[in-house]
């Protein structure tokens, strides 16, 4: 695969039956190596490219450092795009397509978005089985619903954000998104109680 092609992914197709990104997820999990950190960060991908560049990016990036030196963690993006490591967004074909999964009401799309997704997240999760100590995922829907599946299948625990409680008390059926977004103010000072947690949770057990 030429992973600096600069061709354009169809606007309308489903990326995630691309063969383009079948390729590059191939060459994320057989040849690509990760720097081992303590704690895995899985996002949902965004809209605007490159994915830092979106609003939703930059307020979680913003959380990031707030709460973590630069060597406790490293972010995984995941959704439409398969999974990536964060640091490849500008890599082919991740920076070229556009679609949104959220505007999607075909039912095989959805079910067959959730089949591959699932079975992309427990490669990345196989593959950095011993990379991370800690993952935690922030995450609502059907992207929940992947990871979720891909933990189970592959016994590898995954601490996900917003809790059911908090989803539960923002959901609201005269919404398009009844869950919400994800940058709701109530998703994100949970989300960032959790990062505190984990953070100190794997400094502890580090500097006993």
């Amino acid at each position: 695969m030429d992973r600096k092609n600069p061709s354009s992914i169809s606007l309308h197709e489903p990326p995630f039956y691309l063969r383009e990104f079948e390729d590059a997820y191939r060459y994320i999990i057989e040849e690509y190596r990760i720097a081992p950190r303590r704690i895995g960060i899985f996002i949902p991908c965004a809209v605007r490219k490159p994915y830092s560049s979106s609003p939703s990016h930059r307020l979680f990036g913003k959380i990031f450092s707030e709460v973590f030196s630069g060597t406790e963690y490293h972010v995984a993006i995941f959704g439409t795009c398969g999974a990536l490591p964060a640091e490849l967004e500008l890599m082919y074909p991740y920076a070229q397509y556009h679609y949104m999964l959220g505007k999607c009401s075909n039912t095989r799309i959805q079910q067959d978005f959730l089949k591959i997704e699932t079975y992309r997240l427990k490669g990345y999760l196989e593959k950095t089985r011993d990379i991370y100590d800690f993952r935690v995922a922030y995450c609502i829907g059907i992207f929940r619903e992947a990871i979720i599946r891909a933990s189970g299948e592959t016994g590898i625990p995954v601490t996900l954000y917003p809790t059911i409680p908090t989803i539960e008390r923002m959901y609201n059926d005269d919404c398009p998104f009844p869950e919400g977004s994800l940058s709701m103010q109530e998703y994100i000072d949970e989300f960032r109680k959790g990062l505190l947690r984990v953070r100190d949770l794997a400094r502890e057990l580090r500097y006993p």
